[in-house]
């Protein structure tokens, strides 16, 4: 047993896996949306999978529209294994069934973040490739600019 609460000090993030039902009632950014559950508690998520350009990067007002488009107002499932360093919880939200990373990466409004696939299924990880490797060969959203720079470069090079 003190291993178990040893390993929950040291990984904070892990053994946190948990399910969320709700309405989505804010959105941040293109990748960061707030869902309302049953209980009227609001858990701030991260969307796993994606990174989506920052507000004040190009695309980033665009990204968080086309979020809001499919996912505001909607009823959603998070799927939450984990948390990140800022405390969101890091989730694949689906609405209606519809995985809202994966549209974010298929229009171009997101990035397929690389770094995590390891936490994807082998399945996940083959759509939001394709995804990604569709919007860049069509020039969807972001792709169409000349030099699109992820946002964790724009976040290291800071």
């Amino acid at each position: 047993m003190l291993k178990i609460i040893l390993l929950a000090m040291l990984f904070p993030g892990l053994g946190c896996a948990e399910t969320i039902n709700g309405r989505v009632v804010s959105i941040a950014d293109g990748d960061t949306l707030t869902i309302l559950d049953s209980s009227n508690r609001q858990h701030k998520v991260r969307i796993g999978g994606i990174d989506a350009p920052e507000r004040t990067q190009d695309f980033g007002e665009r990204s968080k529209s086309h979020l809001a488009a499919m996912a505001f107002s909607q009823q959603v499932t998070a799927d939450c294994p984990k948390s990140d360093r800022y405390g969101r919880l890091v989730c694949k939200v689906t609405v209606s069934g519809n995985d809202v990373g994966l549209a974010q990466v298929r229009t171009g409004m997101a990035w397929w973040y690389r770094e995590y696939s390891k936490e994807q299924s082998p399945e996940e990880r083959t759509a939001y490739e394709q995804a990604e490797f569709q919007a860049k060969i069509h020039r969807d959203g972001l792709w169409d600019s000349k030099n699109p720079t992820p946002p964790w470069e724009r976040r290291r090079a800071k």
